[in-house]
């Protein structure tokens, strides 16, 4: 298993786990008007920037499958996404993990805009809510979400 930072002929898997993995779970938390403002939000041209920013990064398995990507700006958490068929295997945990340690190199808070499928994982690693924001979507759906903060 291990966390390499993203290169430019690793966009499409980046893309590829942030779709499936927002497909697949995210329409049991959100309406669709939600789940359209998150695969649009995670679509090719903002990964690619990213990517050519060097924030983005992948988890691969003992076989080498990408399973998991996780994108950190500044102190901020972004983009972590693991594959639905290999989720509840510490994956996350371990992506979590490294984007906290990356951060706390440099600053002394982890920022992160949770998401209701994962805010209690976060909450259950000392992250705290700071400010709750919703955003109107297509179809007049709400996206509601929290900022949460973890102190070094």
């Amino acid at each position: 298993m291990s966390i390499k930072q993203a290169v430019l002929s690793d966009v499409e898997t980046i893309k590829k786990i942030s779709t499936v993995t927002i497909s697949k779970i995210y329409p049991h938390y959100y309406p669709k008007g939600a789940v359209d403002f998150f695969l649009e939000h995670h679509n090719k041209d903002n990964i690619l920037k990213d990517v050519k920013n060097r924030c983005c990064f992948l988890y691969f398995d003992t076989s080498q499958n990408a399973v998991g990507t996780v994108t950190i700006k500044d102190n901020e958490i972004c983009r972590l996404f693991v594959l639905p068929p290999f989720q509840r295997m510490g994956y996350g945990t371990e992506l979590l993990n490294f984007a906290e340690k990356t951060i706390f190199k440099k600053y002394s808070k982890v920022i992160i805009d949770a998401s209701l499928p994962a805010k209690k994982i976060y909450l259950k690693r000392g992250f705290k809510d700071t400010d709750f924001n919703i955003i109107c979507t297509k179809n007049n759906d709400f996206l509601c979400y929290d900022i949460m903060e973890k102190q070094l």
